[in-house]
């Protein structure tokens, strides 16, 4: 994948950390810049766009959650983690509920740094999933299988239509044979009753 070019900001009021992430990013073509608040942070989101940005939450005046917000209401496109040591579930659950692309507890790895950026780059895949996900069937049973029913009825109906000419033709036919057969078994009886008088 091509970073080059790819700006991150990085938020926490400890500098170490905005200093791990320009380590470990700038080697591989990322421009990084940092913010030790998150006033300074959305002041550089004034004047330039960035690809990702991280931030911390706990941090003097505005905390990292605050911050998340208004980026998300400013640029809801850019993917924002929450890198935390103070990672608890509400927090987390917080930050899931503002989008965030993700939430990591420190302490960060290189390997942390590098595979969560990657990561935050991907493409967003979940809105149009949301968009592209087959509507669950909420039709009550009773309706569906009264639908079956009404549906089996009416291909019997068809079924009987189609066969009536056959079924006519059937009786046109056999009624001759049917016709003839009673009057050979009446006749025949007539003449066995006279028979039996002689």
């Amino acid at each position: 994948m091509n970073t080059q070019l790819k700006k991150v900001l990085v938020i926490d009021d400890d500098a170490v950390v905005g200093q791990s992430f320009d380590r470990v990013l700038t080697p591989q073509g990322y421009k990084v810049n940092t913010a030790l608040s998150g006033e300074e942070a959305l002041h550089q989101m004034d004047d330039q766009d960035f690809d990702v940005v991280f931030t911390d939450i706990k941090m003097p005046g505005m905390n990292g959650l605050e911050v998340t917000g208004r980026i998300r209401e400013r640029c809801p496109w850019t993917p924002v983690v929450v890198i935390t040591g103070y990672g608890t579930d509400e927090y987390e659950a917080e930050a899931k509920v503002l989008g965030t692309r993700g939430f990591v507890r420190k302490p960060l790895t290189p390997e942390m740094i590098e595979s969560i950026t990657l990561k935050a780059l991907e493409p967003d895949t979940t809105a149009a999933e949301a968009q592209t996900e087959p509507e669950a069937d909420t039709t009550p049973a009773t309706e569906r299988n009264t639908a079956l029913k009404n549906a089996g009825l009416f291909a019997k109906n068809v079924g009987l239509f189609i066969a009536a000419p056959f079924i006519g033709l059937a009786y046109v036919i056999a009624l001759p044979f049917v016709f003839f057969g009673m009057a050979a078994k009446l006749g025949y009886r007539a003449l066995k009753d006279r028979d039996t008088r002689s």
